[in-house]
């Protein structure tokens, strides 16, 4: 069964590890990508809830992890697939989330369970196919810490520095170094930045300004993670915008960014989590779909300019859902683009490949075209 922290229950069937798991209750609209986002870390600490009704139909492969692990804390599917059919798979889902201990459960009125947590807010919960009492199971819910106030970057980030080597093209072999402080980062990214030339360090999230500018680092990106942003330490970030070196943050990475212009963040209802959601890019007017997942969002003004220590910052995207910032722009007084960050994931994995040209806007950046 899973119990929200409000007491509602579900009953269902065994799905992955057998256990007890508990985490935040969050769901995901994407109808394909399942292997991406159970390896998001990103997801950390987070029982998931896929809207899509089938689960499991292409399996697993080799080739689509995107960190070294599952990170979900649980999962919830409406219908598992009895056999994957791909020509990639080398597995079962289900199996996958077994051999990690990953608990889910199966057979859940997903819809009903969406709909109760876009009404009340992502909330607590837990899962359990050992536990036949709900209150006993809520009385352990509410044991559990709340997502808000959860530093937890730090628990997802690689404990040594590594390099994405960059690739041979028109340029070279090499165009750019880049540092990129990992809070969760997602191996698509160094790898879409490594097509275009570029050399990424990935640096644990602990790595301070010395670290950064010991690569070389022609610009600095700060990926996606888990938790509260507030909980963050953003000294190093707002280094980095003192030393004027250019600057490219995605999801955690765009609300830390806000944190050093100065703007507050806080949670959102139930927050976006997909690959379907509308953005404005408003530098541009232009509308992108975009792979979403997050919890918090940047509270900084749609309709003018904020001054800054560091210069001109402007709301750049915004979502089309509910005008959630989903974008910032940093500008001198010149005009001239210093840095910039989004709240979704152009490195699209999975997803649709709108937001690409956001990697080719960093070129542009660190090659003093903007």
């Amino acid at each position: 069964m899973l119990v929200l922290e409000d007491g509602r229950t579900f009953r269902g069937e065994s799905y992955g590890a057998p256990g007890e798991t508990f985490g935040e209750a969050v769901f995901n609209t994407g109808m394909t990508g399942y292997q991406e986002t159970l390896t998001d870390p990103s997801y950390h600490r987070q029982v998931v809830v896929m809207t899509a009704p089938h689960i499991g139909n292409t399996g697993v492969n080799l080739e689509d992890d995107e960190s070294r692990r599952i990170w979900v804390a649980g999962y919830v599917v409406r219908d598992p697939a009895r056999r994957s059919s791909n020509w990639r798979a080398t597995g079962d889902l289900d199996d996958a989330l077994r051999a990690q201990g990953v608990v889910g459960i199966s057979g859940v009125d997903t819809r009903a369970l969406t709909r109760h947590l876009r009404e009340r807010g992502s909330m607590r919960c837990g899962i359990s196919s050992t536990e036949t009492d709900p209150a006993a199971l809520l009385a352990r819910v509410l044991e559990q810490p709340s997502m808000k106030g959860a530093d937890l970057a730090g628990q997802v980030s690689a404990e040594q520095a590594y390099v994405v080597p960059a690739e041979p093209g028109e340029w070279g072999a090499k165009r750019f170094t880049v540092a990129a402080l990992d809070l969760g980062i997602k191996g698509m990214t160094p790898a879409l930045m490594a097509r275009r030339g570029i050399e990424v360090h990935v640096l644990p999230a602990t790595a301070t300004l010395a670290d950064i500018e010991a690569t070389g680092a022609d610009g600095v990106f700060f990926s996606n993670g888990p938790g509260d942003p507030g909980t963050a330490d953003v000294s190093t970030l707002q280094a980095v915008l003192e030393r004027g070196l250019p600057y490219f943050g995605i999801c955690f990475g765009n609300q830390l960014f806000g944190r050093a212009l100065g703007f507050g963040t806080y949670k959102l209802k139930y927050g976006h989590r997909g690959i379907n959601q509308p953005v404005m890019d408003r530098t541009t007017g232009k509308v992108e779909v975009t792979a979403h997942n997050h919890g918090f969002a940047v509270d900084a003004p749609l309709d003018r300019a904020t001054t800054t220590p560091y210069g001109e910052a402007t709301v750049s995207h915004v979502c089309l859902n509910d005008d959630v910032v989903e974008g910032l722009e940093l500008r001198d007084t010149t005009g001239a683009l210093k840095a910039f960050s989004v709240q979704y994931h152009p490195e699209a994995a999975a997803g649709p490949h709108d937001a690409a040209y956001l990697f080719d806007r960093f070129v542009a950046l660190m090659a003093g075209e903007l």
